[in-house]
């Protein structure tokens, strides 16, 4: 266990030394979400009330949503990882007293988490001084919060074990280009990044709430508004849990099957 929490802490500082890439990245979130939450107040004012959420709900999804960026951003890859199995090397590591998949996780979950805790405080510290209704709001009471604290780790950590399938699928091909594309494209959709889940339409919600998708940023954010409460709020999270030991159990199926047979892509 010390080996993979020294494996997470020399990549977490690694991660804290870009305090400029967090800078820029810090103004262009807030720009961002800003642009984003004035459009939706223009749809809102000429609208009616139509709306699955109220504005104040969007708002506190938006923000949490610029402020997490780091964390569940799904074209963030560790590029690290990429390389080494192209150019061969994966073998180094392979001879490692180590378990790759656990390596690799812990690496990623650093990754994420380094991103996010240079960026997080400043920008929700901003959007809370807001004025209403595009302020950042606490949750509406302590249960919803606690609720908020659990989803938050649980969908961290399923969005990090389905990024581990797209770095295990990197051993099967010479290009990684064309699955990358692929993936992010359906998690940013299907997650709530673009559009906020509750906005989809209503036929196709069932689907959209049990794919592995919702249970990454949208489930969390949604309990933090308080969109989600009670039953739907225990049952989201009951999905967000059974999909983490799905895509836990799967990935290091199907990493213990490739590894019994690696074609080292390099000199």
């Amino acid at each position: 266990m010390r080996k993979y929490w020294s494996f997470f802490r020399i990549r977490f500082i690694a991660g804290l030394q870009y305090r400029a890439a967090a800078l820029a990245g810090i103004c262009t979130q807030f720009f961002w979400g800003t642009m984003t939450l004035l459009l939706y107040r223009a749809f809102y004012q000429n609208g009616g009330s139509a709306f699955p959420m109220t504005f104040p709900e969007l708002s506190c999804y938006i923000w949490l949503q610029q402020a997490s960026l780091g964390m569940f951003m799904a074209w963030s890859f560790d590029e690290d990882i990429f390389s080494g199995i192209l150019s061969g090397g994966v073998s180094y590591e392979l001879c490692r007293p180590a378990d790759l998949y656990a390596m690799w996780f812990t690496k990623n979950m650093a990754l994420r988490m380094s991103r996010t805790a240079l960026r997080c405080l400043p920008i929700l510290l901003v959007a809370a001084f807001l004025p209403e209704p595009f302020r950042l709001l606490p949750p509406p009471d302590l249960f919803c919060f606690l609720g908020f604290v659990v989803s938050l780790l649980l969908g961290f950590l399923v969005l990090v074990a389905f990024s581990m399938l797209v770095y295990i699928s990197a051993f099967y091909t010479l290009s990684t280009s064309g699955v990358r594309i692929l993936v992010v494209s359906v998690v940013e959709f299907f997650s709530g990044f673009v559009i906020p889940l509750p906005f989809f339409p209503e036929a196709l919600q069932p689907f959209v709430r049990a794919l592995p998708f919702a249970s990454m940023q949208s489930t969390p954010f949604l309990v933090y508004s308080g969109n989600l409460s009670g039953g739907e709020l225990a049952g989201a999270v009951g999905m967000q849990a059974v999909w983490l030991i799905v895509l836990l159990v799967f990935g290091r199926l199907w990493m213990a099957k490739t590894l019994k047979r690696v074609v080292v892509q390099g000199g």
